[in-house]
């Protein structure tokens, strides 16, 4: 039915067909012309729109959702329809306007916006302040893993190292999990168990874990010793990104924060 009722919403100038002569008692295009532009005979086409005994495969799945001119979120649910992961999205995630305006409304607290292979996508001033300077890192550094096992300046930085870092493997492995053709995702990995022997042990422990908040002891060079509480928040337009803001523990930590965010005033919000 929603291969039928998607067909019947088309007119045959949105798939670059010649308008029709005269009245049609079909709504929408008709089967012979989605049939054609997708490759597939009519007969078929009526036995997917019966939901009749037929599993079509990826590519036919593709096919139709180009000659319908399916968006993201209608082609995803094809494919799942149809039995079959959908393929990866472009590899970086686009931060949306609202969600970037979010990381300069919820300042003084830092706050950040990543995917899911940890790449830091946005983040305020109070962030950049918190994770040792973000503004000046090469775009390919700015990774939640990267940092924790490949840049020096954080092997002393979390109070509970074992802990964040586990946390972010097992986050890690849960992505691996969804994005099996990630070739991006495969390299990051690869790199890090070149890199890093720390990371190699924890991702041999196949943990899997997405947090959706906690705490993070840190001992930061500026402002000394502070505690962190994090909440996760994943919007419903790209589940693949998640905001992630902190917030003080306690008052010690708050009046590092506070000293933080004014050393992060001058940044409002910076995106990769």
């Amino acid at each position: 039915m929603f291969l039928r009722a998607r067909r019947e919403t088309l007119k045959p100038a949105d798939v670059g067909l010649p308008p029709r002569i005269g009245s049609s008692r079909t709504p929408g295009l008709r089967r012979e012309e989605v049939a054609a532009l997708a490759g597939v005979s009519v007969d078929y086409l009526i036995r997917l729109e019966q939901a009749r005994d037929v599993r079509p495969s990826a590519q036919v799945v593709r096919s139709l959702s180009g000659a319908l001119k399916l968006s993201n979120d209608q082609t995803v649910y094809l494919y799942t329809l149809a039995g079959h992961r959908c393929p990866e999205r472009n590899s970086r995630s686009e931060v949306p306007e609202g969600l970037a305006q979010l990381i300069i409304d919820v300042s003084p607290l830092p706050a950040m916006v990543l995917n899911h292979r940890l790449d830091i996508l946005a983040w305020n001033g109070s962030m950049s302040a918190l994770l040792l300077g973000l503004d000046g890192r090469p775009a390919r550094m700015l990774n939640v893993l990267r940092m924790c096992f490949l840049d020096s300046r954080f092997e002393g930085f979390y109070g509970d190292r074992d802990e964040v870092v586990r946390g972010a493997v097992a986050d890690l492995r849960a992505a691996w999990a969804d994005h099996a053709h990630d070739v991006e995702l495969a390299d990051l990995i690869r790199e890090l168990e070149a890199g890093s022997d720390e990371f190699t042990r924890y991702w041999q422990s196949r943990e899997v874990s997405v947090r959706a908040r906690g705490d993070k002891p840190m001992k930061h060079p500026i402002v000394g010793s502070l505690t962190v509480t994090f909440d996760v928040l994943n919007p419903l337009g790209d589940p693949d990104l998640r905001l992630i803001v902190y917030r003080a523990a306690d008052e010690q930590s708050q009046q590092a924060l506070d000293e933080l965010a004014r050393h992060g005033a001058q940044r409002r919000l910076r995106t990769v």
